[in-house]
């Protein structure tokens, strides 16, 4: 039985840190072309569209691709949580985003976590014929490395329907910058540095904040039991250990919070300028279970039919149960190759 969501529900939010990626809004490129059918352009794997599963998040029915595309074509802003790498998934959300600007030439616009704000004149220049991929992938470094195959299609489809393409995230040396020294270092910074990046006005709470910081727990090793090194600590010294892992932890969660606060006002831009569907492309855990971006993208488009679709490492016939709450739609593409 297929549904098709009209609109998202708030979840909970389940966070999963990621080293500091990027990217930002900036100019458009030119766009109004007349879309011709879908090309081959996002045709990377073998992949089988029609066999997929695919679920209703909240209820869990299964569902079919078109009543996916049919469902991201009529909405405002569809978030693409995608696991890093992972080819299938690539392929499915570059395959997912052509075929909703086909259906959606004139308003359609793609937004990317991965290409960063003071790379957007790269792009725009590349999108308007004054250069060419190969001078384009120099300007805006791109390798093979951090410009896989399913990141590419998406940049070909936008491109070959006259698409803008929004560099949505921040980059790097600040995201940094507000890890180690904290935002207050950020607003010394000139108007011009500042454009390429977001404050946000306070942290996300509740739920996503918490397995963000416990998550960043395990990894510092802060609780994590082994006891090895903790049984020739003083208590004064492991009351120091454990103040030191919890301001790093948060300082990696105000990153996190500049990226999110960062591509929400890019996204957000781009909607109030008229384009829908915004087509944003992210690591899942900046948007599952109602996630940072999930939270701050539809509190500044109140309204707005904003819908999240999560790719999932399983190849199920039925939604897990730890999937319930995770987003509007869940595509499962199978592990990825090792």
């Amino acid at each position: 039985m297929d549904r098709t969501i009209n609109m998202p529900r708030a979840g909970v939010c389940a966070a999963a840190f990621l080293a500091v990626g990027a990217l930002m809004i900036g100019g458009c490129a030119s766009a109004g072309r007349t879309a011709g059918p879908p090309s081959a352009a996002a045709t990377i794997t073998g992949v089988d569209y029609g066999a997929l599963p695919i679920f209703d998040g909240p209820t869990g029915l299964r569902t079919s691709w078109d009543s996916l595309v049919a469902a991201c074509s009529r909405a405002d802003v569809v978030l693409i949580g995608e696991m890093h790498g992972h080819p299938a998934g690539l392929a499915v959300a570059a395959r997912l985003y052509e075929e909703v600007s086909a259906r959606r030439p004139n308003t359609a616009a793609l937004s990317m976590e991965f290409l960063e704000r003071d790379r957007q004149t790269a792009l725009d220049d590349y999108l308007a014929g004054i250069t060419d991929e190969s001078g384009f992938r120099h300007a805006a470094g791109r390798t093979d490395k951090n410009y896989p195959a399913g990141h590419r299609a998406m940049v070909e489809a936008a491109h070959e329907h006259g698409q803008p393409i929004v560099a949505s995230n921040a980059p790097r040396r600040y995201v940094t910058l507000a890890r180690k020294e904290g935002f207050d270092r950020l607003r010394e910074l000139t108007a011009e540095q500042r454009r390429l990046f977001v404050i946000p006005e306070s942290l996300t709470e509740g739920a996503y904040r918490d397995s963000f910081l416990e998550m960043m727990s395990g990894m510092t090793g802060h609780g994590s039991g082994d006891g090895a090194d903790e049984q020739e600590q003083t208590p004064e010294e492991r009351a120091e250990a454990e103040a030191a892992a919890k301001e790093m932890a948060m300082g990696f969660f105000r990153a996190q919070n500049l990226w999110d606060a960062t591509m929400a006002e890019a996204i957000a831009h781009v909607a109030m300028q008229g384009r829908s569907p915004v087509f944003h492309v992210v690591g899942q855990f900046h948007v599952d279970h109602g996630g940072g971006l999930t939270e701050r993208v539809r509190s500044l488009l109140p309204g707005s039919e904003v819908i999240v679709v999560s790719m999932s490492p399983e190849n199920a016939s039925e939604r897990g149960e730890d999937e319930a709450d995770r987003a509007d739609w869940i595509v499962h593409v199978g592990p990825a190759p090792e």
